[in-house]
């Protein structure tokens, strides 16, 4: 019989019982475990204590909505332990945008690119305001066909909720792309609304929530399908 173990997954994110999507997460816990099947065992872990925590040693990493988060670099570098190491990773909305400006100063060595909310007077700034707030809004999300995110989703077109000003600067997308991050989910006016990592086993991050989905009765595919990565890595390291 092949050994399975529970997926220890980090919560990276500022605690805060005014964001909604925070209070969402305990719910959506369980209902991985009753209805999924799916053992996870979260740990929150505030983004000042990420550099000194052990997140090598987790097999999922799920970058939280809460920005501007009380350490950028705290973020950045939950960010770059699960991309090195090949741990499950979720970014939502904050860990999303998040996800992006650590990919465009490690790998594409863009060294002096910025986040507009934290650094508003920035002249490099890979995260701008969006023409149109998303904050309480909802929205069209058309998927890319054979990419990760339509067969997470089992759709090529889906509505979601969200609660952002902020999002990619396009012309920073060509070298994104080029090295290796792909993007895989737009709003109908073509901007950037989810984005993967080809190679990667599993890193995927949304502008939108997937923790605001319904009613929280049920999990949004997007959240299933990284905790089953999670899952799968915790498997791979009992095999290892």
């Amino acid at each position: 019989m092949t050994e399975t173990r529970t997926a220890r997954i980090a919560l990276v994110g500022d605690r805060s019982l005014h964001v909604r999507s925070h209070a969402r997460i305990p719910g959506l816990l369980d209902v991985l475990r009753a209805q999924h099947g799916i053992g996870v065992d979260a740990y929150w872990i505030p983004t000042p204590d990420a550099p000194a925590t052990d997140l090598a040693g987790f097999d999922g990493v799920w970058l939280l909505p809460g920005s501007p988060y009380l350490s950028e670099e705290g973020a950045l570098h939950a960010v770059r332990v699960a991309r090195e190491h090949g741990i499950a990773f979720l970014g939502t909305c904050g860990g999303f945008q998040h996800l992006l400006l650590e990919f465009a100063r490690t790998v594409c060595g863009i060294a002096d690119a910025r986040h507009g909310e934290s650094e508003p007077d920035a002249s490099q700034q890979l995260i701008v305001p969006l023409a149109c707030s998303l904050v309480g809004h909802e929205g069209a999300v058309n998927l890319t066909p054979g990419s990760l995110a339509e067969r997470v989703f089992g759709v090529e077109r889906s509505i979601e909720r969200y609660h952002c000003g902020y999002g990619l600067d396009h012309a920073f997308l060509p070298e994104l792309t080029r090295h290796g991050l792909r993007f895989t989910g737009f709003d109908d006016e073509g901007q950037v609304r989810v984005a993967e990592l080809a190679g990667h086993p599993f890193l995927m991050g949304t502008l939108f929530q997937p923790e605001l989905a319904g009613d929280g009765s049920r999990c949004h595919p997007v959240i299933r399908a990284f905790a089953e990565a999670a899952v799968s890595v915790a498997a791979r390291s009992v095999v290892s």
